[in-house]
């Protein structure tokens, strides 16, 4: 009897040669196993691929591809995302603060200089297009220092300020531009254009609207007491070229969205003390930092965006304005256009979450702030073919006068 490692032949059946034998493999889907190999070391088998149709099979793949990313691109501008929104990432950040060596003007601050000022109405108006180094949640106290350890700014910085932003014992979001040489390597830099590249042409790629970070929204099962999904910033703002930011307009038509943003800052409450020594600390670092960008050639002026009556009496009640504003001032013998001394014209205009101005009104307000700075410093100057003064009515709707 035939032993189980013994080497049979089958009626009708060869045993292969040659590339058939040393590969362990039988025509036709045939395949060799153990017992036909006694006494040899047992190769991974190989079998004949049967013939399969790929042609269609690689059509079918393209057309699911094009599918689903028709369908993600459909509901991302269905909720109202665009292609061209840009992220606004630590690279993009970094690339702007390597622009501004030699820029004639340069913004810092947080989120109400960085959506509160129209780029394109700043150039339009001076023919200077500043470089924005504004970051969201970030103190500009921070960011004004930062400048100040930059050796080839030598323009005007324009420093927008929220009074208890600018004084909190922390940096704030922007703390990683302490780090800002991560960010800048050419991987870094290359990443960064190829994103830029894929959302000038695509929604859905709006990294507030993830999958992950919508599906976390979703679970209201969050412990009270503890911040969850809800408590977060959702998404605010659309962001073009070099950073230029503005309202997302939903946040402006979409009762859900704007009543969200109200909820998540939370009326500017904040839970430390905002003390003398606090408010003294930070007064003598502005004191360093404009010295610091004066003795190089550079000046320094100061922008106070408006605040909804929401916001503004928690503010003030913290830093009040003759401790915080007045003083900043008189300390830095600098420059300042604070909301209150703009025209009445341009006073009360639309912030829909109350912090920041709709993207209409932050045209105007750069237009009134912009021409004051022209007025009072000699590095801006209005061109002779500057547009005519904007007022609130070129931003309000009739009826909410």
């Amino acid at each position: 009897m035939p032993s189980s490692t013994s080497s049979s032949k089958s009626p009708g059946k060869s045993k292969p040669t040659g590339v058939l034998a040393r590969e362990g493999a039988l025509p036709a889907g045939l395949r060799l196993t153990a017992s036909d190999r006694p006494g040899q070391a047992q190769p991974v088998p190989t079998r004949d691929i049967p013939k399969q149709p790929w042609g269609r099979l690689a059509l079918t793949a393209v057309v699911a591809l094009f599918v689903g990313l028709s369908a993600l691109e459909w509901n991302a501008r269905r909720i109202g995302l665009h292609a061209g929104d840009l992220d606004n990432s630590e690279v993009d950040w970094a690339n702007e603060r390597m622009r501004s060596a030699g820029a004639a003007a340069a913004i810092v601050g947080d989120s109400r200089i960085l959506f509160d000022t129209d780029l394109d109405r700043f150039e339009r108006l001076t023919g200077v297009r500043p470089i924005q180094l504004a970051i969201h949640g970030t103190s500009a106290l921070t960011l004004l220092e930062d400048v100040a350890s930059n050796p080839k700014f030598t323009g005007l910085l324009i420093v927008g300020l929220s009074d208890t932003m600018f004084f909190q014992p922390f940096d704030g979001y922007g703390g990683y531009i302490h780090k800002r040489t991560q960010y800048e390597s050419p991987a870094k830099r290359a990443s960064a254009v190829l994103d830029h590249a894929l959302q000038r042409r695509l929604a859905y790629l709006d990294s507030n609207h993830r999958l992950s970070v919508v599906a976390a929204r979703l679970d209201p099962g969050f412990r009270h007491g503890v911040d969850g999904p809800y408590d977060d910033v959702w998404k605010v703002q659309e962001v073009g070229e070099h950073r230029a930011t503005h309202m997302w307009p939903k946040v402006v038509t979409d009762p859900r969205v704007r009543a969200h943003a109200r909820f998540a800052w939370k009326g500017f409450k904040e839970e430390f003390p905002y003390t003398p020594q606090l408010i003294a600390k930070g007064q003598a670092r502005a004191v360093t930092a404009v010295a610091t960008i004066r003795a190089r050639g550079g000046d320094v002026v100061f922008i106070r965006p408006p605040s909804d009556i929401h916001l503004r009496v928690n503010e003030e009640a913290q830093v009040p304005k003759a401790k915080g504003w007045t003083m900043l001032l008189r300390n830095t013998h600098a420059i300042g256009i604070h909301n209150d001394d703009l025209p009445p014209a341009v006073h009360h205009l639309i912030m829909p979450e109350w912090s920041h101005l709709s993207r209409a009104c932050a045209t105007v307000f750069t237009d009134a702030y912009v021409r004051r700075l022209a007025a009072l410093t000699p590095r801006l100057r209005l061109r002779a073919d500057a547009p005519p003064p904007l007022t609130r009515d070129d931003c309000v709707p009739p009826g909410q006068h």
